[in-house]
């Protein structure tokens, strides 16, 4: 029959969403939805509960913009613990310099790019409430709690700022994705987690300019996928490697995750079957 004849007989009517094959993925867990009405498109075990990595970020991004009358120039000195901590841990670092005073939002890129665990600490002890350190940083992971609370997220639960958890810090793809699409909305975060590359000028003890080497951003969908807009890498031991991940085509925005991919590779790899799939399927 050819395609004149198909036309005419209007055999083509049928919904073409039928003919796609959904994708298989390594990852543990996916999920994928329409950003614009939160239908679900692609799940594989979406509510499991697992370790979430340095995707754990997206939450501290939003408690600090979810803050009142929040000044994006703020400056925050840098502390030695934050160091010790990065080195403790031997975590992802936006390699801050003790001394420096550097704005809440370079703070923000700091945190999302590199996905600097020193940057995250020193948001959570800008924006926790106490008199101590310790009591400021368990006051922050306080409202990241009560902000999954708040937005619905059930199967989440955060015990640590960044993602370095102590055997308790956890969500789900779905929770992931909802809270992912829930951030993209304000206009300083989806800012952040579509620059590929930023360079901070932070101020040193002296009052002098220091010029940071460039933060890469460690979504390498932004180079390989047209149309991405974002989100976040997340990796560790327990966590695997993790990708929370959104992307624009025709003027439609599909939003997902997948948990516990086997290698910085497969989880890119995931997304992309992941958001193809979603675009055919989107209609």
């Amino acid at each position: 029959m050819t395609a004149g004849a198909v036309l005419a007989t209007g055999a083509l009517t049928a919904a073409p969403a039928q003919a796609v094959t959904k994708p298989t993925i390594v990852a543990a867990g996916g999920f994928v939805m329409n950003n614009a009405t939160g239908k679900s498109l692609y799940t594989k075990a979406a509510d499991t509960k697992r370790s979430t990595g340095s995707t754990t970020k997206i939450m501290t991004a939003k408690v600090v913009l979810s803050q009142a009358n929040l000044n994006l120039d703020a400056k925050v000195t840098i502390q030695k613990a934050y160091s010790d901590y990065i080195v403790a841990n031997t975590a992802s670092s936006a390699h801050l310099i003790v001394g420096d005073k550097v704005t809440v939002r370079q703070l923000l890129y700091g945190l999302m790019l590199p996905s600097g665990c020193d940057a995250a600490y020193a948001l959570a002890d800008k924006y926790g409430a106490g008199s101590t350190r310790a009591a400021r940083v368990k006051s922050f992971i306080g409202k990241m709690n009560s902000t999954a609370k708040t937005l619905g997220l059930t199967n989440t639960k955060f015990d640590s700022f960044d993602g370095i958890g102590n055997g308790n810090n956890y969500s789900t793809p779905r929770d992931l994705t909802k809270l992912a699409s829930n951030v993209m909305k304000n206009a300083t975060f989806k800012t952040v987690v579509k620059t590929k590359s930023y360079t901070a000028k932070t101020v040193t003890k002296t009052g002098s300019t220091r010029t940071m080497a460039a933060w890469t951003n460690t979504n390498t969908l932004l180079s390989s996928y047209s149309g991405t807009i974002g989100v976040k890498t997340g990796s560790g031991p327990e966590a695997k490697y993790c990708l929370v991940f959104a992307a624009t085509r025709n003027g439609k925005t599909v939003i997902g995750t997948v948990l516990a991919s086997s290698s910085v590779t497969q989880r890119s790899t995931d997304a992309t079957k992941l958001l193809n799939y979603g675009f055919a399927t989107i209609g």
